[in-house]
């Protein structure tokens, strides 16, 4: 039949009982199944991380400066990396750069929950906070 047409027979789905078949234009079934693909790849979340980065000293205005722009990214939709980066001999201070996180993540429990709790990397300090739906 599908050569009466000058067609292609297109099997559709091969684990079914019977086996499922389709008489089509080859080239048009796959140019159809990429733009599916396409179409469902484009309507996936895609999700963005913003990062704020403190020092283990940092003044309480720049904290508050940096606190009003992650309650933004938050609203926003996107997830809030808050990096403590410890420069020198300011390694000493851990407990100082966890503190300050600690309380970022306080401060932001309205917009967000913390996703990845203070975790010191070399001379980094990272949590991850993610919206809140």
């Amino acid at each position: 039949m599908a050569q009466k047409l000058e067609l292609d027979l297109v099997e559709i789905s091969p684990t079914a009982n019977p086996p499922v078949c389709k008489i089509t234009d080859y080239k048009k079934f796959l140019y159809e199944l990429k733009r599916k693909q396409k179409e469902i790849k484009a309507k996936s979340a895609k999700i963005v991380v913003k990062e704020i980065r403190l020092g283990p000293n940092t003044d309480e205005h720049d904290f508050n400066f940096k606190l009003k722009h992650a309650m933004k990214f938050l609203e926003e939709g996107a997830k809030v990396k808050v990096e403590v980066l410890f420069r020198g001999r300011s390694i000493v201070y851990k407990d100082q750069g966890e503190i300050k996180l600690l309380q970022f993540a306080s401060l932001l429990e309205d917009y967000g929950k913390v996703e990845k709790l203070p975790l010191l990397e070399g001379k980094r300090m990272i949590m991850i906070i993610a919206p809140k739906k």
